[in-house]
């Protein structure tokens, strides 16, 4: 990115290959996710990205140099300052600390591992880290169909939860125990039915907006709410009595906020999830890095069916 735009303004160009001094690691990047928030960070969003800038938040692949017992390592990363104020893994190599680096689950292939980052590890900081979500549980999850929404309910039924997934028409294949279409059921009137007049312990909102004061109301008496995004309006209302009355907990969660090193620990804990099944990598399509411009553009217009990822390494 040499300057904030529209996906036609990315360039592939050739730079000098980086090394990795003390306490550094070089990976060569063999699969790396495309977010929706690298292409936010691409059209200058992002008010703290400086340029030049690699961007991609997510990668995975092998340490080519740096520590002797990390060598070869095949390894995953997310998160921090990775393509807004230190280059990204859009990329064939990619320079990190080497406390951003873990070791990927052997359940997943490199360009599975490349797909996970920024989904997961946001849905982990909502459901674990801010909402302690709880055995026996019901959660709501609105945007179940979505990457983060996908992941929740994986991270949920992992958890011991039962899940209520939300979206505006029912998947075919739904991941959640339960699934409401909230273009033609009410999303309150629907939660209530399925809870049994009780309402969800839980409300993981990805879609904000419109949908805020719904989850809200379609909580339990001492229930609470994550928020991650707002579509459409970024100001929300609701009624501040029931919301006191109710004695309600509202959660805002930023993963942009969590460093590297903090991000890798969060992949350690939902490595064992995926290693025993419990968790499982999103379908994917690779793009090639010459062919990176067409994923950003696939993603930002809405065409993107499937996790898009960008495989930097020739096969």
């Amino acid at each position: 990115m040499e300057k904030f735009g529209p996906p036609a303004d990315l360039q592939v160009c050739d730079v000098e290959k980086p090394r990795a001094a003390e306490g550094q690691v070089l990976v060569q990047v063999w699969s790396a996710g495309l977010n929706p928030s690298d292409v936010k960070n691409a059209a200058g969003a992002l008010k703290h990205t400086t340029l030049p800038r690699t961007p991609g938040r997510d990668g995975a692949g092998i340490v080519v140099e740096g520590r002797a017992d990390l060598k070869g390592a095949e390894v995953w990363v997310t998160g921090g300052a990775l393509g807004f104020t230190m280059d990204g893994c859009h990329a064939e190599y990619v320079l990190l600390p080497e406390a951003a680096v873990r070791r990927k689950p052997d359940s997943l292939t490199l360009e599975q591992a490349g797909s996970i980052g920024v989904p997961f590890v946001t849905a982990w900081l909502a459901l674990v880290h801010a909402a302690a979500i709880r055995t026996g549980e019901t959660i709501l999850i609105v945007g179940a169909s979505g990457a983060v929404g996908s992941a929740a309910t994986q991270i949920a039924k992992w958890k011991g939860a039962r899940t209520i997934g939300a979206d505006m028409r029912k998947p075919a294949e739904p991941l959640a125990d339960e699934s409401i279409d909230t273009l033609a059921e009410d999303l309150i009137q629907s939660v209530l039915r399925l809870t049994g007049g009780k309402g969800a312990d839980l409300a993981f909102d990805t879609v904000g907006g419109p949908m805020f004061e719904p989850c809200l109301k379609s909580l339990r008496r001492g229930g609470r709410q994550v928020e991650i995004s707002s579509s459409g309006d970024r100001r929300v209302s609701f009624d501040l009595i029931d919301f006191y009355h109710e004695e309600l907990t509202l959660h805002g969660v930023d993963s942009l906020k969590w460093d590297l090193a903090s991000s890798a620990d969060i992949l350690d804990q939902l490595k064992p999830g995926f290693d025993c099944g419990a968790l499982a990598a999103p379908a994917t399509q690779s793009y090639s890095l010459a062919q990176a411009k067409e994923a950003y553009e696939a993603l930002a217009g809405g065409k993107a069916a499937s996790k898009l990822v960008i495989t930097p390494q020739a096969r």
